[in-house]
């Protein structure tokens, strides 16, 4: 019995032992691989499977054994690391890789930004994408005259009507796409997601004026084409309620709006340096505010002109009250000047002329 007891006992002895060292060996196989803090970049494809991340990791010499990351996670059944790019380092154990994996990642290296300024044309937006992405400066502007893309637009937002579809209107999302800053997944993002986020920017700005809007003799289309005159026209953001009310009043009083931004519009001048010509101001065209020969009085143009900032917006929807029916501005000084009567502006018209370099 004695020999049998001693023999049960080395067993247990034994077993223990091998128990011990195996639990060591598990504690070691998962530890962190070194003591470097230096982040390594992980990609983590979607729907990479608990294989697929260990042999990655192992790769990326963040784990030690494929096998022990894999007898680890089916010990503790997880099921949850998601996809992304992660900033993981050697000093991290198997515990802490996991539970990164498993928070997530809103990382995107490919990721890229594209800023689109306030007060520029459709053809300046289709070359900045044109330069930032993999879209082409004649896709960009094709798309934002498609009718069919343009009719889904129709159905989707409520500050989009039938007026993009007329006849004579150069690109149809002139003016709906909001001025900002924007974040893109990669390069190869189409044109149509780079549209919609900034349609989404422009739904965000019109929502609380969507009532003000709706009270509106005029239609939203009609704001905007304003609006984008506005945006062109001022000299400084204080001025705009200003400018704003005067294309107001000469609307009501049957005037032409006169604008020159208008007939750089109609020919395709995007440079402010390029001088129009007599002929050009007294072209007709249905974005021409300019002409003279009445076609367009007490009209705004056909669309909007540019892209519009939040207060250019503001200041259309909520023009200042007052009589003035002109304005000119001191281009060295940025000081505008408002007047009721033609007299008194010409007076200031010929006092600027050589400042302004003439009209």
């Amino acid at each position: 019995m004695k020999v049998f007891r001693n023999i049960a006992l080395a067993i247990v002895v034994l077993v223990a032992v091998i128990i011990i060292g195996l639990c060591g060996i598990y504690k070691y196989m998962l530890s962190p691989i070194g003591k470097e803090t230096k982040t390594i970049e992980v990609e983590i494809p979607a729907n990479s499977s608990r294989a697929t991340i260990a042999k990655i990791l192992k790769e990326k010499k963040l784990i030690r054994d494929e096998n022990f990351f894999l007898l680890y996670v089916k010990l503790f059944k997880i099921a949850d690391m998601k996809a992304g790019y992660y900033d993981l380092s050697k000093n991290m154990s198997t515990e802490d890789l996991v539970e990164e994996l498993r928070k997530g990642s809103t990382k995107n290296p490919h990721e890229i930004q594209i800023t689109f300024q306030e007060g520029i044309t459709m053809r300046q937006i289709a070359t900045i994408i044109s330069n930032k992405t993999e879209n082409s400066y004649e896709a960009v502007l094709e798309k934002s005259s498609d009718p069919t893309y343009l009719k889904k637009l129709i159905e989707k937002y409520w500050f989009i009507d039938e007026s993009v579809l007329q006849e004579g209107i150069y690109y149809g999302l002139e003016g709906y796409l909001f001025p900002d800053t924007y974040s893109l997944t990669n390069k190869e993002v189409d044109v149509e997601y780079i549209f919609e986020k900034m349609l989404e920017g422009m739904a965000r700005v019109l929502e609380p004026y969507k009532e003000d809007m709706e009270k509106s003799p005029y239609t939203v289309h009609q704001i905007l084409s304003l609006a984008s005159m506005v945006e062109k026209e001022s000299a400084t953001v204080t001025d705009r309620s200003k400018v704003a009310s005067v294309f107001y009043n000469r609307l009501k009083t049957n005037m032409s709006l006169g604008s020159d931004v208008t007939t750089r519009y109609a020919f395709k001048v995007d440079d402010p340096k390029q001088r129009l010509t007599t002929i050009q101001y007294n072209t007709s065209n249905p974005y021409n505010t300019r002409v003279t020969d009445g076609s367009m009085n007490g009209k705004l143009p056909i669309g909007p002109i540019c892209t519009i900032s939040k207060t250019s917006l503001e200041a259309s929807i909520h023009p200042e009250e007052t009589n003035y029916l002109f304005f000119i501005a001191n281009i060295q000084t940025l000081e505008t000047f408002f007047f009721e009567k033609s007299a008194d502006f010409e007076v200031k018209k010929a006092e600027l002329s050589k400042v302004n370099g003439g009209f």
